[in-house]
């Protein structure tokens, strides 16, 4: 029997990792908000194009990077963030282990790579979990539903998972929620669709919003001059499963916050981004297909699609900005 278990009925079922993790903590603490809720108020839309002869495959991602979700939710939400790193696996498990006897759930970010109940593992530096109990042996968890939702592993394999070195891996992070302050939903909302477009239209980088995405189109035709084509299935395969499911939360939130705050050009917004998700698959399937054929033609169509989605959400996050400049304002 577990030593400690915080039993969270229902858990939380969700896609993606980082808000799972986050709704398991929340729901925990009372409050119930739908994912893509969670994804619009984490400010979590974004574009990253990053490529170095260092990578396997041109990388082409879809949100923040990880924890600024969980931080900027948290401040939405008017709820105390306590985020702890620790080179020290002994510290990191007292951490953990405090709050949990607490009665606390913790998120943990970290390498799913060691996780052993991941069917085809694969290294990932910022998975999330959230961590409910654990036992002599074993550590009780919640992940994404396409990976059992209640889970468990060793505690051998999760530290190994936390002390992990590579690509967007941490020091032994963990988190939990404390006490939440008072906020008004609908302006949370409303800011925080103010600072997604902002900061998709006016990065801080190039690769990185609406100018990585127009720079990810020019310089996509030349990537079969990398040699084996296998980089870009896995790309094709990162945009499908990723990049695409971002923009279906992102539509769904927008859909919400439409519904919360009676805004059209909220609802335009929901409309756009419902519009350009099926695209996103389409051009996953372009590049599958160049990969797979080594051809040209489809990385080519591939990269004017990318070229056609680049103006479609600079359209759409222009109208959204201008809808809470006109909201500010009066």
């Amino acid at each position: 029997m577990p030593h400690v278990l915080i039993d969270v009925v229902p858990p939380f079922a969700g896609r993606h990792s980082e808000t799972t993790t986050a709704g398991t903590l929340l729901r925990h603490a009372g409050v119930e908000l739908s994912e893509p809720m969670l994804f619009g108020l984490g400010e979590g839309l974004s574009f990253v194009y990053w490529d170095s002869p260092a990578l396997e495959a041109p990388f082409l991602g879809g949100r923040v990077k990880p924890h600024v979700l969980t931080e900027k939710l948290a401040d939405a939400l008017g709820f105390t963030l306590d985020t702890r790193e620790t080179s020290s696996p002994i510290a990191a498990w007292a951490n953990v282990r405090e709050s949990l006897d607490a009665g606390t759930p913790v998120g943990l970010r970290l390498d799913s790579f060691h996780l052993d109940y991941f069917a085809g593992r694969y290294h990932n530096g910022a998975h999330y979990v959230a961590m409910t109990g654990y036992d002599d042996t074993r550590a009780f968890l919640v992940d994404t539903a396409d990976h059992g939702t209640r889970v468990h592993t060793t505690l051998t394999s999760l530290e190994h998972a936390r002390t992990a070195t590579g690509p967007m891996t941490s020091h032994n992070l963990s988190y939990t929620l404390g006490p939440c302050g008072e906020t008004d939903r609908t302006e949370a909302v409303l800011e925080a669709i103010e600072s997604t477009a902002d900061a998709f239209l006016h990065p801080p980088m190039q690769n990185l919003g609406h100018p990585g995405m127009e720079k990810a189109a020019n310089h996509l035709p030349t990537w079969l001059e990398r040699g084996p084509t296998s980089h870009l299935t896995q790309t094709a395969a990162q945009v499908e499963h990723e990049t695409a499911l971002f923009r279906s939360m992102y539509a769904d939130f927008l859909a919400e916050a439409a519904r919360l705050t009676g805004d059209p050009a909220v609802e335009a917004g929901h409309q756009a981004y419902a519009a350009v998700t099926p695209k996103w698959q389409e051009l996953a399937d372009l590049l599958r297909q160049a990969g797979e054929t080594g051809r040209q033609r489809p990385l080519d169509a591939a990269a004017g699609l990318l070229h056609e989605l680049a103006s479609r959400e600079r359209l759409a996050m222009e109208s959204l900005a201008e809808t809470t400049s006109r909201r500010t304002a009066v």
